[in-house]
Formats: structure tokens, C-alpha cells, sequence
């Protein structure tokens, strides 16, 4: 209430702000998603891929693939599913030990001894 005395301004006026301000937050959230497809656009017009060929010599289609290229693909995926998880024993051992007294836990570490003044 007392940005309502301050100001001068009354409901209305708070609302009409809240919803220019929220319109202008959407219009530029547009703009920047324009600005960048059209960066996209721009700095991929002038790429255009080469066909391909295969090592004997000849062109390649769209979906194929050779018997070099599928055993790569075959023996890339075998070293690295082997490599991602070691083995475990998948036994969770959680070991409780009771101590009175531990500088972990202790509440004095955490109080900061006043000065000495002279």
C-alpha cells in the first residue's frame, strides 16, 4: 500500500504497467528467437556437404553402409558399453559408529572467541 501512496498511482494504472511490461518481456523473447534462426539461416547458406564416396571409389547412397564402417561402428560400441560401469557388487553397507565426542560435531569450533582489549 504505501508504493500506491508514493507513486500516486491507483489500480488501474499498476495493472496497465504489469501488462505492458509483460508484453514487452514476450516481444523481445520473440525478436531474440528470430535474430537467432536468422543467424542460423545466414551462416549455413553457403555449406553444402560434398557426397560422399566410399573408400573403394564408388558414390554411397543415403542409408548405406559398408562392412569396414559397420564393424568400426560394432567394435566402437562394444569398448565403450565395456568401459561404462565397472563391476560391483551391488551391496550397500552403511556402518554405524556411535563416538561422545568428535570435532565434527563439536559446537565450540563454530563460536569465534572474542578479542582480548586492552
Amino acid at each position: 500500500m504505501k508504493m500506491l501512496i508514493a507513486t500516486g498511482w491507483g489500480w488501474s494504472e499498476m495493472l496497465w504497467v504489469a501488462l505492458i511490461s509483460i508484453c514487452l518481456v514476450f516481444f523481445v523473447l520473440v525478436l531474440l528467437v528470430g535474430v537467432m534462426k536468422l543467424f542460423g539461416v545466414i551462416f549455413t547458406a553457403g555449406q553444402h556437404p560434398a557426397p560422399a564416396t566410399a573408400p573403394s571409389g564408388r558414390p554411397v547412397t543415403q542409408g548405406q553402409l559398408h562392412e569396414e564402417e559397420i564393424a568400426a561402428i560394432a567394435a566402437a560400441l562394444q569398448l565403450f558399453r565395456g568401459a561404462l560401469h565397472d563391476r560391483e557388487s551391488e551391496v550397500l553397507t552403511i556402518m554405524s559408529i556411535k563416538r561422545a565426542y568428535s570435532p565434527w560435531n563439536s559446537k565450540i569450533h563454530g563460536l569465534t572467541q572474542l578479542p582480548d582489549r586492552k
